[in-house]
């Protein structure tokens, strides 16, 4: 199995290496497909983790959501259900042996169409954190490898895309944390509820968001609500807006039209003063400091 594993990865890694130059990460013509190519380990980096299959071809990376972290490697894929406000972290990379890997961006709808009667889960069982890491199995390779080529050969991706995309997720689906993405999925149960209620607060962001309203939303008591909304995503819904917003703030300051008390204000803080202090505690420099500090490694 392994010395398959082995052919697919090399066989793939030399397709991203095809269509990169010095890019980091380049979107393909395959939807939802994504190439990431890096030199060198990294520092860790705030990202917003859409509900993604992440495959390494070569390196490791990290993942922290809040303070449980993920490590993985290419014997391993990396599933996040839904939306997170993660801390990623490239391990190992070289000049000569770069870190490569595959993400493979899907929407619940997407898992929704693959769930068929024999997954009977229970609706109101304990859900699950929504980020976790799985063995690679050849099977998912095999679809994954298909999709890929796919890159070099553009006439055929409207036809065979979304049939290798639906293989894959099927992969997923029957794998070791399947049951996560089909509790999400399940209308009706705790976790789709709960996803329903992350997905509000990404949306809402930079707007006042009050616990008991969302606890409302969910039809439970504002303690269920953070219980649940934690067990999902490692944070309470208080804290995951903080971090969308700062995570949002760095973005638009990262493009130098605006400036911090501008920025403050446009991602729903009322005080500049708090968001600095904020900031800075979850960045480690102040946001002017960190804007230009920022702006000097992409000149």
């Amino acid at each position: 199995m392994e010395t398959k594993l082995s052919a697919y990865r090399q066989e793939m890694a030399a397709i991203v290496s095809r269509h990169m130059k010095r890019e980091t990460w380049i979107e393909t013509a395959v939807p939802s497909l994504y190439f990431v190519r890096e030199f060198s380990a990294s520092e860790p980096s705030h990202i917003f983790q859409k509900p993604s299959l992440c495959i390494i071809l070569q390196g490791k990376k990290e993942i922290c959501l809040a303070k449980e972290c993920f490590q993985y490697g290419p014997s391993e894929y990396l599933i996040s259900a839904v939306g997170l406000p993660v801390i990623g972290q490239i391990m190992e990379a070289t000049e000569t042996e770069p870190y490569i890997s595959l993400k493979l961006e899907f929407t619940m709808n997407q898992i929704v169409d693959l769930i068929h009667d024999k997954y009977q889960e229970n609706p109101k069982k304990k859900q699950d954190r929504a980020i976790h890491v799985s063995p690679i199995e050849v099977p998912l390779m095999d679809a994954m490898a298909r999709l890929v080529r796919l890159v070099d050969a553009p006439d055929n991706i409207d036809v065979l895309a979304p049939i290798y995309i639906k293989e894959i997720l099927y992969y997923v689906l029957i794998g070791p944390h399947g049951h996560v993405l089909r509790q999400f999925a399940m209308k009706g149960s705790t976790a789709c509820q709960i996803q329903e209620i992350v997905q509000y607060v990404i949306t809402h962001y930079n707007e006042t968001i009050r616990v008991e309203e969302l606890a409302e939303k969910a039809k439970v008591s504002v303690p269920t609500l953070h219980r649940q909304f934690k067990e999902v995503t490692a944070m309470s819904p208080l804290q995951f807006q903080k971090k969308l917003r700062l995570q949002e703030a760095r973005l638009l300051l990262l493009k130098g039209t605006v400036n911090a008390t501008d920025v403050a204000f446009q991602v729903g803080y009322e005080s500049p003063s708090q968001f600095s202090r904020e900031y800075s505690r979850m960045f480690g420099y102040p946001p002017k400091k960190d804007s230009k500090r920022l702006l000097a490694e992409y000149v």
